[in-house]
């Protein structure tokens, strides 16, 4: 549903360009879900508004590779375009509900509009499809929510009207970014519940951004891990959990605290990742690995196939288990 092919964002004058994002391909079929983890800062936002055509101007730019949907090429259409050539079949939701929403407009009007886009429908019919909706994402008593304000509901209900409004367009690709970062686990656990049913249900590719490998191993099919704006690693995720091959990828799952071990610091992965243009040649992740030696930093690193559908960016992957 989802091709990225070699996709290439960069910022600065044409003549000298500083690549954010850099030869970045994947992949997503209908119904699965994509996660796609790194530390903040390392391109995932940036990639997922190259692939909706929405990089603010003037500023980054798509410099070279393609984007996909459906088999079509959207790469160079505004988000107008799309819609006239009906390739927008793809909806975002955004990392903070309360911000994304406006403030002063009742939720059943902002569902309104977002339906009045994709289907002309009359008032009465396009109200009936945003309570389906908010139906659909499991907000009770729905023709009552349709009056309310965004202010006058709990954070993890904006979300979901953030989900049904993404749904209005019936979305081929769902775009998710960092959408549960705001909200307490419990209701963390509900919303990852319901996009995973909705990706099934509706047979809706995913791709859900994070920084919590432990929303990815709740959620996703498959991952690819990010930094630096490079894909380091691709695999399933229990292929990931279990052998992680590239040690950013081992370091960020050392980071994540376990449950019952107490009197231990917690680990974390030492010094910053570059700024865009410092790394010229060499692996962007050599001054932070331990495992670095001289030829990562003077060559580009290979992509190795590490296993089954599973590919690392490093000269020395990682071997072993991960730890339990």
């Amino acid at each position: 549903m989802l091709s990225v092919s070699n996709l290439t964002v960069s910022i600065g004058p044409q003549a000298r360009p500083v690549d954010i994002v850099s030869d970045v391909s994947f992949s997503i079929a209908p119904g699965e879900i994509l996660g796609l983890v790194g530390e903040s800062g390392c391109g995932k936002s940036m990639t997922s508004l190259a692939v909706m055509g929405l990089l603010p101007h003037p500023g980054p730019r798509i410099r070279s590779g393609r984007v996909e949907i459906d088999g079509a090429d959207v790469t160079g259409l505004e988000p107008w375009q799309r819609v006239e050539a009906g390739r927008a079949r793809m909806a975002m939701i955004f990392q903070e509900p309360m911000t994304s929403l406006n403030p002063v407009r009742r939720i059943g009007d902002q569902i309104a509009e977002a339906v009045r886009v994709y289907e002309r429908l009359h008032a009465a019919a396009t109200r009936e499809r945003a309570r389906e909706l908010l139906e659909l994402v499991r907000i009770p008593d729905a023709d009552l929510q349709l009056s309310a304000y965004p202010h006058q509901l709990s954070g993890g209900m904006r979300q979901r009207v953030m989900i049904a409004m993404a749904l209005a367009s019936r979305p081929q690709l769902l775009i998710a970014d960092e959408p549960t970062t705001a909200l307490d686990v419990t209701v963390q656990y509900q919303i990852l519940g319901l996009l995973r049913e909705l990706s099934a249900r509706l047979s809706m590719a995913t791709l859900f951004i994070t920084h919590d490998m432990g929303v990815v191993a709740q959620l996703a099919d498959r991952v690819a891990v990010m930094y630096a704006g490079c894909i380091v690693e691709t695999a399933s995720a229990s292929a990931l959990f279990r052998h992680p091959a590239h040690p950013y990828t081992r370091a960020l799952m050392d980071c994540m605290p376990v449950r019952g071990i107490r009197g231990q610091s917690l680990r974390t992965i030492p010094g910053q990742a570059p700024q865009p243009g410092t790394i010229l040649v060499g692996c962007a992740f050599a001054p932070r690995c331990p495992n670095a030696r001289e030829i990562c930093r003077t060559t580009a690193p290979p992509r190795l196939d590490v296993g089954i559908s599973h590919e690392a960016l490093c000269v020395f992957p990682v071997t072993g288990e991960a730890a339990a």
